[in-house]
């Protein structure tokens, strides 16, 4: 068993970009009052579905151990995408920021990257259980 597999990447990436989100989500609360401040949004789980190489488009079939497999994984590479939310609708001050939908959108992040924590907890539980029983 691999210490850092494809799925430690992945959860390490994914609360990496949750905590990103977060920050984000936070500084458009904090402007919500900024007369013509646009909403932002950012976006990484397309990028990190292509890191897992989920639809096997990048993957290589390797059939000997000195070969590698350059096709899977690449979670270094992982680069969100922020962008002003298109869906912001421009109250009298030119301001996008919905307060309550940010307020729900954290929440749900929240949500999220505890569940991403819970699982990589897990993954740690399950070899340190592997390492001990032998």
């Amino acid at each position: 068993m691999k210490i850092a597999d494809k799925t430690m990447k992945a959860l390490a990436t994914s609360l990496n970009m949750r905590e990103l989100r977060q920050e984000l989500i936070a500084s458009n609360i904090a402007n919500a009052t900024t007369p013509g401040y646009k909403a932002k949004r950012i976006e990484f789980e397309g990028a990190l579905k292509q890191a897992l190489d989920l639809d096997k488009s990048r993957s290589m079939n390797v059939n000997n151990p000195n070969h590698f497999n350059v096709g899977g994984g690449g979670f270094e590479s992982v680069q969100p995408e922020i962008f002003e939310d298109p869906n912001g609708i421009a109250s009298q001050d030119g301001n996008t920021v919905d307060r309550d939908a940010e307020m729900a959108k954290m929440a749900e992040n929240k949500i999220m990257y505890d569940a991403a924590v819970q699982l990589l907890n897990k993954k740690i539980a399950l070899m340190k259980y592997t390492l001990n029983s032998n």
